[in-house]
C-alpha cells in the first residue's frame, strides 16, 4: 500500500507540471494585463513595473522564470496586491476554505448518508419520495441562488444570521449550509441506491437469513458495501469543497483563496491565479489518493499491488 501510494505521488508530478505549464500559457493569452485597471501610468513608470515583474521578458523567459522560482518554493508576489506575497495571501485564506469546505462535507456525509439510507429501507414509500424530491430539488438549484435567498432571508430579513463576513462564529453558518445543501442531495441518492443494491446482495441475504438483528445487517454489512461509491465521489467532492466555493465566498464576502481566485483572474494578476490553481491542483491529487487507499480498505477486493 505505501509503494503504491508514493508510485501515485511520483506519477502526480507530470500532471502537476501539464497543469501549471497550460496554466501559465492561458493566463498570458487572455487579453488585458495585470497594470490596466490602474490610473493612466507615464511610459516610464509602466516600464519600470514590467522590467521588476519580468513582464518585459519573452513569455518563455517569464515560463522558465516562474518555474525556477516555484522549485524553490516562491510562488512570486502578488502584483495587485502590493507588499503581499502569494505565500501571504493563501497561507490567510487557505484556513478559512479549509475549515468553511471540511465542516459542509462533515455535515453532508452525515445527513446525506442517514437520508439515504432511511429512504433505501422504506423504499417506494412516502418517505423514500421526499428524500428522492428533496435531494432532486437541493442538486438543481446552484449555490449563487441558494447563497443571496439564504442571506436575504436569514441575514436581512430576520436579522438572526450574519448576512456575510468572517467575524463570528455564526458568520459560518449560511456559507456552510450553502455548500452542504447540493453535497447532501448527492450523499443521500448515492447512499440509497448502493445501500438498496447492497440489502439484495447474497451476503446480506445469508446474514439476514442466519437471524441477525436488522441493525446490524444495515449497519456492518449493507452499509459498508453501500459507501464504496460516495467514498469515490469524495475525492473532488472535498477538493472542490476545502479549497473554498467561487460562489460562496464572494457572495458572503468570506477572505477564502476562492474568492482570491476571482479577484486575481478579474484583475489579472497571474501569480495570484497560479498559486491557486496549484493549490487546487495538489488537493485534488492528494484527495483521490485518499479515496484510492480508502477504497481499497473497505472493499477486500481491491488490492494494489
Amino acid at each position: 500500500m505505501l509503494g503504491y501510494a508514493v508510485r501515485r505521488l511520483l506519477g502526480a508530478i507530470p500532471t502537476l507540471f501539464l497543469v501549471i505549464t497550460f496554466s501559465f500559457f492561458l493566463m498570458r493569452v487572455a487579453p488585458g494585463g495585470p497594470f490596466d485597471r490602474e490610473r493612466t501610468l507615464e511610459a516610464k513608470v509602466l516600464e519600470n513595473l514590467n522590467r521588476v515583474f519580468h513582464l518585459d521578458r519573452p513569455i518563455w523567459e517569464q515560463y522558465f522564470y516562474y518555474l525556477g522560482n516555484l522549485a524553490r518554493g516562491d510562488l512570486g508576489p502578488s502584483f495587485i496586491y502590493r507588499d503581499f506575497s502569494v505565500q501571504q495571501l493563501l497561507g490567510n485564506g487557505l484556513p478559512v476554505s479549509i475549515q468553511l469546505g471540511g465542516t459542509a462535507l462533515l455535515i453532508a456525509l452525515l445527513i446525506g448518508s442517514l437520508l439515504g439510507t432511511i429512504a433505501a429501507l422504506r423504499q417506494n414509500s412516502w418517505v423514500d419520495y421526499s428524500v428522492i424530491a428533496t435531494a432532486t430539488f437541493g442538486i438543481t438549484v446552484p449555490n449563487f441562488v441558494v447563497a443571496p435567498l439564504l442571506s436575504l432571508i436569514f441575514g436581512v430579513w430576520l436579522s438572526l444570521l450574519p448576512a456575510g463576513g468572517w467575524n463570528s462564529p455564526g458568520s459560518m453558518v449560511l456559507p456552510v449550509v450553502t455548500l452542504a445543501l447540493p453535497q447532501i442531495a448527492i450523499i443521500a441518492r448515492l447512499i440509497r441506491g448502493s445501500t438498496i443494491e447492497a440489502l439484495r446482495s447474497d451476503h446480506v441475504r445469508t446474514a439476514r437469513a442466519y437471524g441477525l438483528p436488522t441493525r446490524m445487517v444495515v449497519v456492518v454489512h449493507a452499509l459498508r458495501a453501500a459507501c464504496l461509491p460516495v467514498i469515490s465521489y469524495l475525492g473532488p467532492a472535498a477538493a472542490a469543497l476545502l479549497t473554498g466555493s467561487v460562489v460562496v465566498e464572494t457572495i458572503f464576502g468570506l477572505p477564502g483563496i476562492g474568492r482570491y481566485f476571482v479577484q486575481g483572474a478579474l484583475n489579472r494578476d497571474y501569480t495570484l491565479v497560479m498559486g491557486t490553481v496549484i493549490i487546487i491542483a495538489v488537493f485534488v491529487v492528494v484527495f483521490n489518493l485518499i479515496v484510492d487507499l480508502l477504497y481499497a480498505a473497505l472493499d477486500p477486493r481491491v488490492r494494489y499491488d
